[in-house]
Order: C-alpha cells, then sequence, then structure tokens
C-alpha cells in the first residue's frame, strides 16, 4: 500500500470510486481495456477505482496512482460468496497492487470465515472492505476491524433484486459510525448525490459508466418504450 489507511480513508471523502468492470466475456473484457477505462475515469473525476480480477488490477496499476479496491469473483458450486472468497485471492490482489481489498461479508455459507480473510487483508498490508447486504453483517465486519463497510451487497441476496438503491441502509450504517461506501444500483448522478446525502462517505458507480452494454440497453429500452407510446397515439 502506497499511501496510510488514513490517507486512502481521506480520499475517498473527496469523490467517488468508479467500477470499471466490464461486462463479462465481453468485447471489452481485457486487461488493457479496463486500465484505459480506469484511466478515463480518473480523467473525468473519479478518486478511486474498484477493479476486478489480478490481471486487470496489474494492468491498471501500471496505469494508475489513484487508490484501487481490487476484488475477484468467482462461481463456486458449494457456496453463493463471489467476492474475494479465498485468501489466494488476497494475496494475489495485493501483490498486484490492491490498496484496498472488498470481500463478500454476507452470512451465508462460505469457504473462509470472514475474521480470517480480514486479517490477511491487514496482514498484506492493505485495508478491508466489507461488501454488506444488511445491517447486522455491516456491525459484525466493524467488529472485526474491517474499515469500510459497503452496501453493496444490499437486494442482492434474495430472490428479487430492487430498483432502487438502499438509502436506509447507508444512514443506518452512518449513524453507527461506520465509514460507509454506498454501492449498489447507484446508476445516475441524482442517485450518486442521494447517497452522499444519506450519509455515506464516498459511494460506487459501476454499470452507468463501465458497462456499454448495459448503458446501450437502457437507452435501446427507453426507445422502444416512446415508439410503442407515439404508435399508440396515432393509433
Amino acid at each position: 500500500m502506497s499511501v496510510s489507511g488514513d490517507n486512502l480513508l481521506a480520499i475517498l471523502k473527496t469523490g467517488f470510486v468508479s467500477s470499471c468492470q466490464p461486462v463479462d466475456d465481453g468485447p471489452m473484457d481485457a486487461p488493457e481495456i479496463v486500465a484505459a477505462m480506469a484511466q478515463a475515469s480518473i480523467a473525468g473525476g473519479a478518486v478511486a477505482l474498484r477493479i476486478e480480477g489480478v490481471d486487470n488490477v496489474k494492468a491498471t496499476r501500471l496505469k494508475v496512482t489513484a487508490p484501487i479496491i481490487g476484488i475477484v469473483k468467482r462461481d463456486l458450486t458449494d457456496s453463493q460468496i463471489r467476492i474475494t472468497p479465498f485468501i489466494e485471492d488476497v494475496l494475489a490482489l495485493a501483490k498486484a497492487g490492491a490498496d484496498i481489498i472488498a470481500i463478500d461479508a454476507t452470512q451465508r455459507t462460505r469457504p473462509v470465515e470472514v475474521a480470517i480473510l480480514v486479517k490477511a487483508i491487514h496482514e498484506a498490508g492493505c485495508i478491508a472492505m466489507a461488501d454488506c447486504s444488511n445491517f447486522e453483517e455491516g456491525m459484525a465486519s466493524r467488529e472485526l476491524g474491517v474499515e469500510i463497510i459497503g452496501t453493496t451487497m444490499s437486494g442482492y441476496v434474495g430472490e428479487t433484486v430492487p430498483t432502487d438503491p438502499d438509502f436506509a441502509f447507508v444512514s443506518a450504517l452512518k449513524k453507527a459510525g461506520c465509514f460507509v461506501m454506498a454501492e449498489g444500483r447507484y446508476n445516475s448522478p441524482e442517485l450518486a448525490k442521494k447517497a452522499i446525502l444519506a450519509g455515506a462517505d464516498c459511494v460506487t458507480v459501476g454499470s452507468a459508466i463501465t458497462r456499454i452494454e448495459h448503458i446501450c440497453t437502457w437507452f435501446a429500452d427507453a426507445v422502444l418504450e416512446a415508439r410503442g407510446e407515439c404508435h399508440e397515439a396515432v393509433a
């Protein structure tokens, strides 16, 4: 870690995090493109980056000095935990140049306990971030010494994903004294602003910036809907 933990948190408080995660196996899913996304994000005002994959972290670290939140996503057969589930993931991310390492801290069946992963993150000289789905998970993570509590998993552990972000979760964590990262469905400047007003110390924005396929789908659906309304009006 090139800067102290306190300085990293201070940097995060000055802006937002751009999550440079292209659609898996899409045309943008390559380390050099992820690194370019990261550079463009910083040029546009992001103060930090969330990067998935060891190779992507390595490529990005060569191009930027901004703080990197590193994660590894895995699809496991015996657990629903996807975000940085193993100690080897933590060590590889730290070696690749991540300053902050995020883990899934939800209370689901997992291959490695949260406490063990947090210990490994700190021993590697990095800051820990817990991607949580509810207040209880956030408090449990804080008790373990996790520096950043994220609302990342709110709405993603049930059957139906809500449309709006979980502002109440953000506010509850802040009132409890956490350093709060608002994350999850913050797909417009207005929603990012509301996150800060709700008490977030920082906000992570992903699909609305770096997933072209998703953004194009939003516009395509809106245009098709409008054409349908025009047709009905004429009829």
